[in-house]
């Protein structure tokens, strides 16, 4: 299965219209659409398959860092250089509510399960979840172990896991307040799940992804041959955990064997630092955005 055939090395389309760098660019959950935001404080929503540009959300007053919509598409959220938290409705633009308290930028968001919470990840050393059914703007829980920003956040249903510069990986368990934080070492600087939800993968400034088994913490496997020294760039596995793929900060993509960590692929995808990358949940296709301000689809 490790040939890299099958892989989504071709270019079907390019997605125009950022003015700058794109910080992020992720599929919804069904993989029909997907979010981009960026230098230019506007969040986009695209059809990525069709290369249509469907809507600009802007009110953020500086870059957008992230954006993640919910499962039924209706609300997104984002956040960025201004510090706050937004909560938007998708069909009207409008924001519903803008949750404020992090100190500094916000570097990360996500919506829980359910849809009823934001964990936002801040430069201030802090994690912070708010309540998206409640009229409060403040956070009605703040995690500050941490020694450095945080990165980049992954949530199941009962934990909240995040990496930060400061060399961990921190695992929450809502449920019973316990924090379990695993030493990488080198500053992390992007975490995701395996889609049978048994790793962690981390992206390291050591232009390193190293791969964690979730329940002991246990280094399983290390992939190397790309260049991440400077730049929040994401990594993400392939819908079948068959394959890692990461961005370089020369343009290229990677693609790594799961299991044996060689490098099946690698290809220059921009002319400049890929920031993201994002997979189709079935299909063999896949996104990347880049500081040249394109958002580029591939598939196989």
């Amino acid at each position: 299965m490790s040939s890299g055939a099958k892989l989504p090395t071709t270019e079907a389309n390019v997605l125009k219209g950022h003015e700058g760098g794109v910080l992020a660019a992720r599929f919804n959950s069904d993989g029909n659409y997907c979010l981009s935001c960026g230098k230019d404080g506007t969040i986009r929503l695209w059809n990525p398959h069709r290369g249509i540009h469907i809507k600009t959300y802007k009110s953020h007053g500086r870059q957008v860092r992230d954006v993640h919509v919910t499962p039924d598409n209706s609300k997104l959220t984002s956040c960025g250089g201004d510090r706050q938290v937004f909560y938007w409705d998708v069909a009207t633009g409008h924001v519903i509510r803008k949750f404020a308290g992090h100190h500094s930028e916000v570097n990360a968001v996500k919506f829980n399960h359910y849809a009823s919470v934001v964990v936002s990840a801040g430069y201030d050393r802090s994690l912070r979840v708010w309540d998206c059914r409640s009229h409060s703007t403040q956070p009605i829980q703040i995690m500050d172990t941490f020694s450095d920003s945080v990165m980049s956040l992954c949530l199941t249903k009962t934990e909240i896991i995040a990496g930060s510069v400061d060399g961990t990986v921190r695992t929450f368990d809502i449920r019973i307040g316990r924090e379990i934080s695993d030493d990488l070492g080198q500053p992390v600087n992007c975490i995701t799940l395996s889609n049978d939800g048994n790793c962690v993968l981390a992206s390291c400034l050591d232009s390193t992804l190293r791969l964690m088994d979730r329940s002991t913490g246990e280094l399983l496997q290390e992939y190397k041959g790309h260049t991440c020294k400077s730049f929040k760039m994401d990594c993400c596995l392939t819908n079948t955990d068959a394959h890692v793929v990461g961005g370089s900060e020369d343009g290229s993509i990677f693609f790594w064997d799961l299991v044996d960590a060689s490098v099946v692929s690698s290809f220059r995808a921009h002319s400049s630092v890929v920031t993201s990358v994002s997979y189709h949940p079935k299909d063999n296709c896949m996104i990347t955005a880049s500081v040249d301000g394109t958002i580029r689809v591939w598939k196989s």
